[in-house]
């Protein structure tokens, strides 16, 4: 096992680290001040983000992408994770790899226009009644003529207030469920559409959380994105892929620069005539942290290189989800306890990270949900090292 990097992924990290340092640390204290990206600055740090290659870069190169590798994509998106969640959107792009499931007709209409960054979009699985258990949904495409009229409700939309479309789950034969369940996407502007309220998070300021509701709105087949019955498998195997990305690596990401901020200030803040840091118990927060958050990122790299080898990478991933969300808690909580009154400060960045680190125990399926999954495998198939097989 190689555990170097190699020259060019040292640039790419470098460059990435350097660009999230010059380009959007800066933009933070305006978000949350205001609540919002102010859409002049967000295409600034979209075209220089697009000029250095750095935009969609999970997407393959054909399709005008950057063409990482999982691993590689893992290196970047730690990397972002040291940002605030709008701005990466508005710098780097969202593009949902399950857009690569659609015919040549829809990657011309949705995907290409997202990889330039002309179009946005957003996944629309999350409902009321549905969090985790996403077989549980309401949502329902009827059938109608050769096309389906769709009915029900959405929430938690993330960036839904910018997107300009969707991918949204629905049933499409109730009487298979769960596992009858299709994809469509879904323009912002098609006639049976409505977006309701952006809901009011304790983190991730700028980033909206809509709710969507659809009263009949017309689908066509151009709009059945893979196979009609199939919709649950090609979403899990997307979700996948973003937790282990967006959770998971970006969650260590926000940890070490947690980590960061608390080991500066352990060596500047200064009681009892020395500096905090010398004291054991403050030296044990950073240590405890410091250990966590390479065991997390290391977990994070080797799920990504069994994605690279075409593995099921499922019960890693849910590893990931776990260990990474949760060290992340534990790294924000601690660095609150260091910083000490000025780490409850809302001028202080370790408060609103702090608030932004709640969610990651709970999105994209929470702890419970992938301790299950994990612990099922387990019991089912032995636990898992490395290639070795079971214990």
């Amino acid at each position: 096992m190689d555990f170097d990097l190699t020259d060019e992924q040292r640039m790419l990290v470098d460059t990435v680290r350097r660009f999230v340092e010059a380009e959007l640390l800066p933009l933070e204290d305006e978000i949350e001040a205001t609540g919002a990206l102010d859409p002049a600055k967000a295409k600034a740090i979209f075209e220089k983000s697009r000029a250095l290659g750095l935009y969609a870069t999970n997407i393959p190169v054909e399709y005008g992408g950057g063409g990482l590798s999982a691993v590689d994509t893992m290196l970047v998106e730690e990397q972002f994770g040291h940002a605030k969640d709008i701005l990466v959107r508005r710098a780097f792009g969202n593009v949902y790899e399950s857009l690569l499931e659609g015919t040549g007709e829809q990657k011309a209409r949705w995907l290409l226009p997202c990889v330039r960054g002309e179009r946005t979009c957003s996944i629309a699985i999350t409902e009321p009644g549905a969090g985790s258990d996403a077989a549980s949904i309401t949502t329902r495409a009827v059938p109608d003529g050769d096309g389906w009229k769709l009915f029900g409700q959405k929430h938690f939309i993330s960036d839904g207030l910018y997107s300009d479309f969707f991918i949204v789950s629905a049933v499409t034969d109730p009487a298979a469920r769960p596992n009858h369940v299709s994809l469509f996407l879904v323009d912002k502007d098609q006639p049976g559409l409505a977006v309701g309220r952006n809901q009011p998070m304790m983190g991730l300021t700028g980033t909206s959380h809509v709710e969507l509701f659809f009263d009949g709105l017309r689908l066509t087949r151009e709009h059945l994105l893979g196979t009609e019955g199939r919709g649950l498998a090609l979403a899990y195997s997307t979700l996948g892929r973003v937790r282990l990305a967006q959770v998971g690596a970006r969650a260590v990401g926000k940890a070490s620069r947690l980590c960061a901020l608390m080991t500066g200030y352990a060596n500047e803040r200064r009681q009892f005539g020395q500096p905090i840091g010398q004291f054991q118990m403050v030296q044990a927060m950073i240590a405890d942290s410091v250990t966590e958050i390479n065991a997390a990122r290391f977990l994070v790299l080797k799920a990504a290189w069994e994605l690279d080898r075409d593995r099921d990478a499922r019960d890693w991933i849910s590893m990931v989800k776990v260990e990474a969300a949760e060290t992340l808690g534990r790294v924000a909580d601690r660095a609150v306890q260091v910083f000490g009154g000025m780490g409850y400060c809302a001028e202080a960045p370790v408060e609103r990270l702090y608030r932004d680190a709640r969610i990651y125990r709970i999105f994209d399926g929470t702890s419970e949900i992938h301790r299950g999954i994990v612990a099922r495998s387990a019991l089912r198939r032995g636990a898992v090292l490395w290639d070795v097989g079971a214990w």
